[in-house]
Parts: structure tokens; sequence; C-alpha cells
């Protein structure tokens, strides 16, 4: 039987955070496959954690941990890396994949939503770069930011998630030029491939639609064999941010 599969990442360790659904869960998924033992972080997704992991585990023992944490708490950045270290050894790949949106209108918007936003968003991808450094310094590693075409273009009654977006590319790009010539530091900005999980206008969605080259949604696969480019095709990239969004970052408006 001929095995497919993508290779390239066999004896690495990849740490994603949201990764038990979603875009995360399809990263971690990729990860796996190509060989790497995956540390899934959540938080209140337990259940879709744990079966994660365990359908991992069943194709090859000891490959998968999950661990909780809520990233808004200061020390949940060390103590990941720390378990992530003590489960595995070393770690190759930070993916900070976890993210929370919604609508902050002004006139409405609290200090706590700008903490949550900017906290998830923004401060905890910082931290977490910081406290894996020593252990991606060692592997020449690589730092995976998932950021958002709302980042570079405002998304109206979402000014706070969209600061903290901005925010992310420029901690991409200057994290890049800090780590350098050790470790690696990319991002991707997906367009359009799952919709909010708010229930969102059937003509909204159409309208997103319209404005892509490619005039369809894309797939979670779709940005996970993005960042399995990154991970094991790209060794002379850094500071860059891709956007996989079928062309929406080309409209105009």
């Amino acid at each position: 039987m001929i095995d497919n599969q993508p290779t390239g990442l066999e004896g690495r360790v990849v740490l994603v955070t949201g990764g038990a659904r979603r875009v995360g869960a399809a990263i971690v998924r990729q990860a796996h496959q190509a060989g790497a033992r995956v540390a899934v972080h959540h938080w209140r997704s337990t259940d879709e954690a744990a079966a994660l992991v365990s359908e991992l585990n069943g194709q090859r023992a000891g490959s998968a941990l999950a661990l909780a944490a809520d990233l808004l708490d200061p020390m949940a950045p060390q103590q990941l890396v720390s378990q992530v270290l003590s489960q595995f050894g070393r770690l190759d790949v930070l993916v900070n994949n976890a993210s929370t949106f919604y609508p902050t209108p002004v006139g409405s918007i609290t200090l706590s939503q700008w903490d949550d936003l900017m906290g998830t968003n923004l401060r905890a991808p910082a931290f977490l770069a910081q406290a894996a450094t020593p252990s991606l310094t060692q592997s020449n590693g690589l730092i995976l930011n998932l950021i958002d075409i709302h980042g570079y273009r405002p998304l109206k009654q979402h000014p706070v998630y969209c600061a903290a977006k901005a925010g992310l590319i420029m901690l991409t790009q200057s994290l890049a030029r800090e780590l350098g010539p050790h470790i690696r530091v990319n991002g991707i900005a997906p367009g359009p491939v799952l919709w909010p999980e708010q229930v969102m206008d059937q003509q909204v969605k159409e309208n997103i639609i319209e404005r892509t080259a490619l005039k369809r949604v894309g797939s979670p696969q779709d940005i996970a064999r993005t960042a399995l480019f990154f991970m094991t095709d790209a060794p002379y990239i850094t500071g860059q941010i891709l956007a996989v969004d079928g062309g929406r970052s080309t409209s105009g408006h």
C-alpha cells in the first residue's frame, strides 16, 4: 500500500492553542499525519480535546497530549510550555491559533471585552512566544500566528478584535526580527474558511463569497496545509503573513 500522507515532522513536537476543534484541530491532524507529536491546548472544549487526543494516540501511541489552560491566566503560557517539555522533552513549533471573536460596537465596549479580546488574540501569543523561545531556539523552531484579513482592514462593529489582530501582525514581524536566526516567525491570514459560530445572515455570507476571487469558501484543510508548508518547506521564510483567502484581499471593498 502506498502511503500518500505528508511527511517531514518525525521527531518534532507541535503545540497548537485552541487545537481541539475547527481550524486548530485541522492543524493538529495535519501535523500529526506528518509525524509530529502534538500538544492540543484547549479551555472549554474538554470533550473535543479528549476525543481528538484519543483518536491520534490510537493511531500512534503516546503521540498526543491534551492541555487545559485559560490563556488569560498570566501563568498559563509558561505552564503550557513546561507541560509540553515535561511530556515530550522538546518543542519545535508553537501555533498561536486560539482566538475570541465577537462584536464590540462603539458605545458598548467594556473593559472586560477589551481584556478578553486583546488578551486572547495578542497578549497570549506574545507571552507564549516568550515562554517558548528557549526551547524553540534549541530546535531552530517556528512560531506560527493565525491572524485575519481584518487585521488589515476593519470589520464593522469589531474595532477591538480588529485592533488585536492588527497588533498580532506587527508582533509577528517584530518577533521575526528579534528571534532570528534560530526561530522563524510567520503568520497565516485566513479568509472565509469557517463561518463564525454566532448566527450569521445568509446574505452577508453571499456578499463575502462574492468578494473573493475564487467565488467560494475555503476549508480548515486549506489553512492546515499552509501551516504544514511553514513547518516543513519554508526554511528561508520569516516575518511573512500569507493570506489564504481565495483572493478576498485583492478586493477593493
